[in-house]
């Protein structure tokens, strides 16, 4: 059977971005399916990304396709919508047809769930964020609100603490917290309010409006917001998830299903813009190790351990 691509990624944020440069740079024949804007698009600025701190998430992604020009990858801009086991690789449908590829690499992402809080979605990456690596410098010395109860609202608290000026814990209804929990909370001074929230507004600054009138003036809102895949379709593979909807990986990348490999947020890696593209390298290079030996067992050669050589080298 004649392939039309050697890696279909799915994905084009930094994972699907860097898999798809180590791949081209590899020779491969590459298909990149670019399903849309990347998850934190509405973010003013990236921080902690090396020699491009600061710059907006959608000029990051401008950059990583320009980087691709040089390399036989062909960049669409469609969702993959269905795919398929097809002889010894897979079948992938997008928005143009059909696709064929020996090996699937997803890094198509998560989605975020935000509270049903009237205010909030419209303010989510401007003045309501995610992460205080990515957010806590802009926002340093600011008097800010953390949103969450029982373990997971008192330790983005702690952690939110160490940027602002001043910080509140809002658990919008009973905290859930222990009471060495609170004990914590009001050693660092971090008031407490668990009354319902009817909404959020502002523009610059936020206000939150508590179920009975009162009402909080802040700079800036962090929370932990749950999170589903973005793309349904390494489950519809087979792919095997964890308890949290992650796909599972090896530590190459390697999913539960032969040939397919995932990278990125959807596999659980450490959710900052470097950790995804450093991921998605990981996984590009695991996955061009097997095109390798495969192309040399075809020849009739292989790769032999030396003498004394760790077992665990060259394992694909």
């Amino acid at each position: 059977m004649t392939h039309d691509y050697d890696v279909v990624i799915v994905g084009a944020g930094p994972a699907g971005l860097t898999a798809a440069l180590t791949l081209g740079g590899a020779q491969r024949r590459v298909l990149l399916l670019d399903g849309g804007p990347p998850r934190n698009a509405r973010a003013t600025a990236a921080h902690n990304v090396f020699t491009r701190d600061g710059c907006a998430p959608t000029g990051l992604k401008t950059l990583g396709l320009r980087d691709l020009e040089p390399y036989d990858i062909t960049v669409l801009h469609t969702p993959a919508r269905e795919a398929k086991p097809f002889e010894d690789g897979f079948a992938i449908r997008h928005d143009g047809g059909w696709a064929r590829a020996r090996r699937l690499l997803f890094a198509s992402g998560v989605r975020d769930r935000l509270p049903h809080i009237p205010g909030l979605r419209e303010r989510w990456g401007l003045t309501v964020h995610h992460c205080p690596y990515c957010d806590g410098w802009p926002n340093r010395g600011a008097k800010l609100g953390v949103l969450g109860s029982h373990q997971e609202g008192h330790h983005l608290a702690l952690n939110v603490r160490a940027w602002a000026g001043e910080v509140s814990l809002l658990t919008d209804g009973p905290d859930e917290l222990t009471g060495e929990q609170r004990e914590d909370l009001q050693r660092i001074i971090v008031p407490l309010y668990t009354q319902p929230i009817t909404r959020v507004s502002g523009r610059d600054g936020l206000t939150v409006h508590f179920r009975g009138g009162k009402r909080l003036d802040l700079e800036g809102l962090f929370l932990n917001p749950t999170q589903v895949q973005n793309s349904g379709l390494p489950a519809a593979l087979g792919c095997e998830l964890d308890a949290r909807s992650r796909v599972t990986v090896n530590a190459n990348g390697m999913t539960s299903v032969h040939g397919i490999w995932a990278a990125g947020d959807m596999a659980g890696a450490a959710q900052y813009v470097t950790n995804a593209a450093a991921n998605g390298m990981t996984a590009a290079v695991s996955l061009n190790t097997t095109l390798i030996h495969e192309d040399v067992r075809a020849r009739g050669a292989a790769f032999h351990k030396s003498p004394g050589e760790d077992p665990q080298v060259g394992v694909t």
